[in-house]
């Protein structure tokens, strides 16, 4: 998949495309079947599928002091994209000037001159352009001035219940890790790069991964959980607290991940993402060290006993 970045790099090459326009947080099963209905779209019409996304979330320009946690980064996310099998992913920079853009001003410079549209798919819900003013009518609308048809996806329903961002985000926050598995169709993944902590995790026998997060990103709820860790190329089972290590005081929120059959090099500086298999307990204070070590122990055993390679 190619990926373009910015509103100078369009128009694209002059090939007719069907498009998507998202956020696509998460990608979850919801954002799978739009963009598998784009692609679906463009093979049967033989041209390119786009998928549009932005490069923040649009309320962190709108309503700064309201802005949602993030499910993905957007190197994931666009990495995401690319197994649903769309040819080219645009990412826009989404600014105070760009939110101002009427909708039929971009249906026309961004949609027909900017990827040459022939058709759109987005979710039934889907909004756009100044003030949330363009809906799947305004584009069906104006696509028939413009040379190009729209068709909405309804939302997807699971067990009763809308698969949503906003859903999967309030489940991670309640450390609930059976939706986010249901609704984003795989577990659930935070990305971030290994750095220096207190070294601890080393005196006790258990030396830890530190992984610092970028700032917008969703943690799941404090807690102890069994999981996964990625780095290097290599998947290993890890003991994770998501916590404030409240036996030693109470630190920042943060994640530290003990990669149990982890043999290498120091990991400082480089990326790892920690995949959560299950919630095994709440992060509590403990009298002793050695009462910490103990239940350490059981965590790592625990972790065994669930996940698999």
């Amino acid at each position: 998949m190619q990926v373009v970045r910015g509103i100078d790099a369009l128009p694209l090459s002059h090939e007719p495309s069907v498009v998507t326009v998202g956020f696509f947080d998460g990608v979850h099963l919801g954002h799978r079947a739009v963009l598998g209905r784009t692609v679906r779209s463009a093979r049967d019409r033989g041209v390119r599928a786009v998928a549009i996304t932005f490069d923040r979330h649009p309320r962190e320009v709108l309503t700064p002091d309201d802005v949602p946690r993030l499910l993905t980064t957007v190197e994931r996310k666009a990495s995401l994209i690319a197994e649903t099998g769309v040819d080219v992913l645009v990412v826009l920079e989404f600014t105070r000037e760009f939110s101002r853009v009427p909708a039929e001003e971009f249906v026309r410079d961004v949609l027909v001159a900017g990827v040459h549209a022939v058709g759109a798919v987005v979710g039934a819900n889907f909004t756009f352009g100044y003030r949330a003013a363009g809906t799947l009518e305004t584009l069906e609308a104006t696509g028939r001035g413009l040379g190009f048809t729209a068709e909405g996806v309804e939302l997807l329903q699971l067990d009763g219940r809308t698969v949503s961002s906003s859903s999967i985000r309030e489940a991670l926050t309640a450390g609930d890790l059976s939706w986010p598995r249901s609704a984003l169709g795989r577990r659930f993944v935070l990305d971030g790069e290994v750095v220096s902590g207190h070294g601890r995790g080393t005196g006790l026998g258990y030396p830890t991964a530190n992984l610092r997060t970028r700032p917008r990103l969703r943690l799941p709820g404090q807690g102890i959980y069994a999981a996964i860790g990625e780095v290097d190329g290599g998947r290993h089972m890890a003991a994770v607290d998501v916590g404030t290590n409240p036996t030693f005081g109470v630190d920042p929120l943060h994640v530290e991940a003990f990669l149990l059959d982890y043999v290498g090099e120091d990991l400082h500086g480089r990326p790892m993402s920690v995949e959560f298999w299950e919630r095994l307990r709440d992060e509590v204070r403990y009298d002793s060290v050695d009462e910490l070590v103990s239940a350490i122990g059981d965590d790592v055993e625990h972790t065994r006993s669930i996940v698999s390679l």
